[in-house]
C-alpha cells in the first residue's frame, strides 16, 4: 500500500533539522520501498505492508532514535490523500475573495490529525473569533481558508491550541503529493 507520513515540526524557522536524505534513508532501514520524499517539511511517500495503525509508532520511535528528538506524524494513505484534496469545503467565490485580500500568499490549509476534531472544544475555542477566515472539519481534517497569510490568522493560531497533536499542510502541497502518489 502506498503511504504518505506527514512529520510535524521539522526544519521549522530553523529548528529540528533534518536532511531529507537522511530522512529517505531511515524510511529505507526501515524496510519501506518507493521512499521519495516532498520538500523539507518532512513528507514522505513510501510503500509498505505493514498495516496503517502499525505505522505511526514505528516511524515515530525510530525517528526519535535517529535523530534525537521527537516529532508526531500523521499516516495517510494515497485514497485518503486523494479524498482530503477532492473534499475541498470552498467554494470558487470565497477562494477568489481571499487570493484578491492578499494575492501571492497561500490561502488554504489542511490541519490533519490522528482522530477526528472534538467539535465542542473547537467551537468553545472559536467562540471568540471574528475575523474572515473560515474553516470546515471533515473527517480528521480541518480544512482553513485564510483571508491573508497564515501567519497572520488568528484562526490558524487558535488552532494550535488545541490539545491534539495536528500538522498542517498548504494545498498545493497536498495536490503535488496526491499526483506523486
Amino acid at each position: 500500500m502506498k503511504y504518505v507520513a506527514f512529520f510535524r515540526g521539522i526544519n521549522v524557522g530553523g529548528k529540528n533539522i533534518v536532511k531529507m536524505s537522511a530522512l529517505s534513508q531511515l524510511f529505507i532501514d526501515l524496510g519501506f520501498h518507493s521512499v521519495k520524499t516532498y520538500i523539507q517539511s518532512g513528507n514522505v511517500i513510501f510503500t509498505s505492508d505493514i498495516e496503517q495503525q502499525l505505522l505511526k509508532p514505528l516511524i515515530e520511535q525510530a525517528f526519535q532514535e535517529q535523530f534525537g528528538f521527537q516529532s508526531a506524524v500523521v499516516i495517510r494513505s494515497d485514497t485518503e490523500v486523494a479524498k482530503i484534496v477532492a473534499s475541498l469545503p470552498f467554494g470558487a467565490v470565497e477562494i477568489e475573495q481571499a487570493q484578491n485580500e492578499v494575492p501571492n500568499v497561500e490561502h488554504i490549509y489542511i490541519y490533519m490529525s490522528d482522530c477526528a476534531p472534538d467539535i465542542e472544544k473547537i467551537s468553545r475555542l472559536f467562540a471568540s473569533y471574528n475575523g474572515k477566515d473560515k474553516f470546515h472539519i471533515v473527517d480528521c481534517e480541518i480544512y482553513i481558508l485564510c483571508f491573508q497569510s497564515i501567519r497572520d490568522s488568528k484562526l490558524a493560531t487558535l488552532l494550535m491550541k488545541l490539545p491534539q497533536t495536528l500538522t498542517a499542510r498548504n494545498l498545493k502541497t497536498m495536490k503535488k503529493i496526491s499526483m506523486m502518489l
